[in-house]
């Protein structure tokens, strides 16, 4: 076999090799994708840190129809720059994950009755045991339709505030606009009155999206407005 064809033929099969690649990164991201950061060499308060940031090029699957896809939800660098250190996250393209407890676990496709134009989805685990955050979002068919389904949002949310004394509950709603998006964020409060997470409804658009943080791996009642101002950004996008 003369040299050209043997470099043809080694180009051939290197083409195939990344087909193949290809098609099995988009399955995996279809299904959706747990993204777990390796364990980082080394001990000390920043270990978990760099773990996380190696895996951030990873959580960047490929779009979804039309345009809405993992970009456009909350990602790690946002949480670092909240002082807060996420280990792992998965993501979905279905509109299967649950929502907040005050909408009865219900998801965000059922909510839309499938009609929603697109679905993305993640769930970011913390360091601190028990903490985790949720975030739901969909594409509306039109600006109304993405309004009519915020507004929807809303109302669930607004019914975990009347609870019995000594029950959590969610606290009164603030209102909250970052580049064209608008959002309104719940601070949710334990039994005893102490801080404990929140949720947040947003939308930029179209596209709409429901938050929820338990298990506050932070005390700082600044984290959530920070979260959501980062999330309207990045819905947006």
């Amino acid at each position: 076999m003369s040299e050209h064809q043997t470099t043809r033929h080694k180009s051939a099969r290197r083409g195939r090799i990344a087909a193949t690649v290809s098609c099995v990164a988009a399955a995996l991201v279809a299904v959706g994708v747990t993204v777990q950061p390796a364990t980082a060499e080394g001990g000390g308060a920043h270990a978990g840190h760099r773990a996380a940031v190696s895996a951030a090029p990873a959580t960047t699957p490929a779009l979804a129809a039309p345009g809405l896809g993992s970009q456009n939800l909350i990602q790690s660098g946002d949480f670092f720059q909240q002082g807060l250190a996420p280990v792992a996250a998965r993501f979905g393209l279905a509109g299967r994950q649950a929502l907040s407890a005050c909408s009865g676990e219900e998801t965000m496709r059922a909510l839309t009755k499938g009609r929603a134009a697109g679905y993305a989805d993640v769930s970011w685990t913390f360091d601190t045991r028990g903490s985790l955050l949720n975030e739901s979002a969909a594409a509306g068919s039109t600006v109304a339709s993405a309004s009519a389904s915020e507004k929807q949002l809303d109302a669930l949310l607004s019914v975990c505030r009347k609870e019995p004394a000594g029950h959590w509950h969610y606290g009164a709603p603030r209102t909250l606009t970052v580049n064209g998006g608008e959002g309104h964020w719940y601070p949710a409060y334990n039994g005893d009155g102490t801080l404990s997470g929140g949720a947040a409804v947003i939308r930029s658009g179209r596209r709409f999206a429901v938050l929820e943080l338990t298990g506050a791996p932070g005390n700082d009642p600044g984290h959530l407005k920070g979260l959501v101002a980062a999330a309207l950004r990045r819905l947006a996008g």
